[in-house]
């Protein structure tokens, strides 16, 4: 008789912690599936909002490789709580939040899941339109309406399924990406014009750092709030090294690759830079020789699928752990239907995609920013395992509300929010952001530090530093209880 591990068809499992039956693998098979929600060729269009900072090819590519490689190791050590807990994200939160005091970080990690997922599916729809257009087919209403419930059934179904079938789907998706994904820069090779990027001029200190939130908070910040979610099945043997760096690898790998290609793609092309501010993907396939345009559509949709899959799969988890009460599968059902309603306004309605996406980047990058630094640091100082039963329990160990961890993230969010600006005005709604940029004599929200957004970095500082110098006492006390 087989010894194999069954794989489930639903899993059922939610919030609670994985029993030592089913805890399986090793550290090196979280590379399946950071890899696979990372190779997307998004990447490439991030090359462009770089440069969009108005920075060197030098300063990019540095901006690029650090953001990306820093920010993914950050969720390398957050996926050591999930080792070690052998739960979700949000739920091995309550031990630094509290039970109830961490349904505030669950909600925004729930919204910041939901917005992903949205819009991966919004360019997945949008990059099959384009191509299409450019076939000479039908790249309207009716293809954009069968790529949408195409991508939708695709995200949804493997939310729904759960861990075992996204582990492989992943796998699949990693090996077909990777393939098409290395043709892909082999045909696009030739655009790329070296007088004209080595033409681009340096940008300021503050250029660059705007560019390096931008990078940090459209890779690995992204996903901080989810990185437990993976390494939980793990055996409490597994090596804690090989998590952080199977992690970090694996989701860093493709993006710096990718990005620092983007940069070489639209810095050798002024129209190119311009059009992936309206469809990132689609405008990548003017480069492309028409055979490629169908295995390009594949590469584009199924890079695009693996993010939106590990995302829908998370935002339920975190819908659970905010307080709501159904089962797991129903969860990723409902953040499904969330997902559609934005990708259709996304995809009919919207004027822009890059505008809204950067605001929605930056705007909640900074609460989950704070929150990242809180976690981290609070498993930096941890040494012992989480106390799985109480991790429920509001009389227990973690209590109920623990007010340092949810003041630093709403003292985090203040500042932050007061350091970062709605750079286009798009949504207005949110223009009441850099409100601490006069004040602090940074030239307000339109001198040199407006677009730095400083704010992201210094929310993660806040998060992290406080919760270092002050949380000390009370996780040893947890640990001893």
């Amino acid at each position: 008789m087989s010894t194999a591990p069954e794989v489930r068809t639903v899993e059922r499992q939610g919030t609670d912690v994985i029993a030592e039956s089913d805890r399986k693998g090793r550290p090196r098979d979280l590379f399946w599936p950071w890899f696979a929600a990372n190779i997307s060729v998004l990447g490439l269009a991030y090359g462009s909002f770089v440069l969009g900072f108005g920075i060197s090819f030098w300063q990019a590519t540095i901006v690029s490789v650090i953001g990306v490689a820093f920010s993914f190791l950050l969720c390398g050590i957050v996926a050591i709580a999930g080792k070690r807990g052998s739960a979700p994200t949000m739920v091995l939160g309550r031990a630094a939040f509290g039970v109830r005091g961490n349904r505030l970080p669950a909600f925004l990690s729930w919204i910041l899941t939901v917005g992903w997922e949205t819009a991966l599916a919004s360019l997945a729809v949008l990059a099959t339109s384009t191509v299409f257009r450019e076939l000479g087919w039908d790249g309207g209403v009716l293809t954009k309406l069968v790529a949408l419930v195409v991508v939708a059934a695709l995200v949804v179904g493997a939310g729904i399924a759960g861990f075992d079938v996204i582990m492989r789907l992943q796998t699949w998706i990693t090996v077909i990406t990777a393939v098409l994904t290395i043709v892909y820069v082999v045909l696009a090779l030739p655009s790329i014009d070296l007088g004209a990027i080595a033409a681009l001029p340096s940008g300021s200190a503050q250029n660059v750092v705007g560019a390096l939130v931008l990078v940090m908070t459209g890779f690995g910040l992204g996903w901080v709030n989810a990185a437990a979610d993976y390494s939980r099945y793990l055996p409490r043997s597994a090596s804690t090294r090989g998590v952080v760096w199977w992690t970090t690898f694996g989701g860093a790998l493709a993006p710096i690759v990718l990005v620092v290609l983007g940069v070489l793609l639209a810095g050798s092309s002024k129209d190119l830079n311009a059009a992936i501010g309206a469809d990132p993907i689609g405008a990548l396939t003017t480069v492309l020789p028409v055979w490629f345009l169908i295995p390009f559509a594949l590469v584009a949709v199924l890079g695009l699928v693996g993010g939106a899959v590990l995302d829908i799969y998370s935002s339920g988890l975190a819908l659970l752990s905010a307080g709501i009460r159904i089962p797991r599968p129903v969860a990723a059902g409902v953040d499904g239907v969330f997902m559609v309603a934005g990708a259709v306004y996304v995809v009919f309605f919207a004027d822009s995609f890059i505008q809204p996406f950067q605001a929605f980047l930056v705007t909640l990058g900074v609460p989950i920013a704070a929150w990242c630094g809180v976690f981290v640091a609070e498993v930096v100082i941890r040494r012992a395992p989480y106390a799985e039963g109480e991790l429920e329990d509001r009389r227990g160990r973690y209590g109920d509300v623990r007010w340092l961890a949810v003041g630093l993230v709403v003292v985090g969010t203040a500042l932050g929010w007061g350091l970062v600006t709605n750079t286009y005005g798009v949504p207005a709604w949110l223009n009441w952001q850099g409100y601490l940029l006069e004040p602090f004599s940074l030239g307000g929200r339109t001198g040199a530090w407006a677009y730095a957004n400083l704010g992201v970095l210094v929310a993660l500082v806040v998060g992290f530093l406080g919760t270092l110098l002050f949380a000390r006492g009370s996780v040893r006390r947890q640990e001893q209880a």
